[in-house]
């Protein structure tokens, strides 16, 4: 059975972990032969399969006003009441022509319906999800019992209802065994675990003119060391952590490479990572504005590069994250066999390190363990390369695309039989 599947988030842009973990989906569901539509704030697709609605985005004005106002407090001003409703009636009446346009046999919610970054579009999707009564999945990535800044809030009402709603058209999807058990007790919803995957069949094919280029194009010297910490710029990423680890290796050679931008959380951890970045007389590349999803149009003389064109340039991986829903960069160091070096943060002490990966693993704090286990790992190839080829079985075996279609097609089975 070949199905129209629409899904509907935020934003499908960029190079954040949601858009990324829903392209994978969707490559999965094509090679099923599904037909695949998008409905988002943002879009990065075709317009002949998709539905751009602005007031979707998270970013979009008004739905950051409402943000904005109704965290850190406890009282929800009457206006702001109907302001809600206004934005979430006039998202049902896209979500619907979104729908029929494109006859959608099944939704896949991509962290809409998870955490409150657009109010009215969970309360919307959880309206239409049961007055049309069509099969959903929702794929939820993070929550807001996961983040600091719901925790005083003048949405309760709508946390409860919508975040995620308990309907029986919902097929709920958590990407770790903690938010698994997190979702049954707060809110008496039973759910599926599928890990986020990474294409292990993939080709790894490096451009000869990037290749050649990439130093020059990046401002490196062809003797660098590059050091690559692959996340965005926020205060759970503990890049702090990456820059006195460089400090304390003590080698002008490595250079830290930061590959994305402070994103949605505000520029204060941004601003301080700098600082402290040129306090310690650390080399850090911020390099977001140079990288591109594949495909992009060439601008005049410019060469295009991705995230992926990045990785096998780098000589280590830096990850010392203090949370962390599952952990996509981890598997794409995998993938392209480099050493990394991991926090061991509650999602990869329960799912991820019992598998049996070799990392080098810190619990909240570099020590001199750590700093000469890096060394040894830069300088000694037969031990290097026995880590990265055991860390890609291990990967292969856990996290491919085979996991994920094997997962996929069992919850298919059991919504249409």
């Amino acid at each position: 059975m070949e199905l129209n599947i629409g899904f509907i988030g935020t934003r499908f842009a960029g190079l954040d972990g949601v858009s990324l973990e829903a392209d994978k989906w969707a490559d999965v569901l094509k090679q099923f032969g599904h037909r695949i539509y998008w409905f988002a704030g943002e879009l990065e697709k075709p317009s002949s399969k998709s539905y751009l609605c602005e007031k979707a985005f998270f970013k979009h004005p008004e739905i950051k006003s409402i943000n904005d106002k109704l965290q850190s407090t406890k009282i929800r001003p009457p206006e702001m009441t109907k302001k809600i409703d206004e934005i979430k009636e006039l998202l049902k009446i896209r979500l619907n022509i979104f729908l029929d346009k494109y006859k959608i046999d099944l939704v896949i919610v991509e962290n809409a319906l998870s955490i409150p970054m657009n109010i009215p579009l969970g309360l919307a999707l959880t309206e239409v999800i049961i007055e049309r009564g069509i099969p959903t999945i929702g794929h939820h990535h993070d929550f807001a019992w996961e983040r600091r800044r719901y925790l005083i809030n003048a949405f309760q009402d709508y946390l409860s209802m919508s975040f995620p709603p308990n309907l029986p058209f919902i097929h709920h999807v958590v990407i770790n065994s903690i938010a698994q058990q997190q979702l049954a007790a707060r809110r008496g919803i039973a759910s599926k675990i599928i890990p986020n995957v990474i294409n292990f069949d993939r080709e790894i094919n490096i451009d000869k003119e990037k290749r050649a280029n990439f130093k020059k194009d990046f401002d490196f010297k062809d003797d660098d060391i590059i050091f690559l910490q692959p996340t965005r710029i926020v205060a759970r990423k503990g890049i702090e952590h990456s820059i006195d680890l460089v400090r304390r290796l003590d080698n002008d050679k490595i250079k830290l490479v930061i590959t994305h931008s402070s994103s949605d959380e505000g520029l204060d951890y941004y601003n301080w990572i700098i600082d402290y970045a040129k306090r310690e007389g650390i080399d850090v590349y911020y390099i977001n504005n140079k990288l591109h999803k594949p495909n992009k149009y060439r601008k005049n003389w410019e060469r295009i590069y991705t995230l992926w064109d990045v990785y096998p340039h780098a000589d280590f991986v830096t990850y010392p994250s203090s949370f962390e829903g599952f952990g996509n960069a981890f598997l794409e160091a995998i993938l392209f066999k480099k050493p990394i070096l991991v926090n061991r943060y509650s999602i990869y002490i329960k799912d991820i390190e019992p598998k049996g990966f070799n990392t080098i693993s810190m619990n909240d704090y570099l020590t001199d363990k750590n700093v000469e286990k890096v060394k040894k790992v830069l300088e000694d190839e037969n031990y290097r390369k026995e880590m990265v080829e055991n860390n890609y079985k291990i990967g292969e075996k856990y996290f491919s695309y085979d996991v994920l279609k094997y997962n996929l097609k069992q919850i298919i089975r059991t919504i249409f039989g």
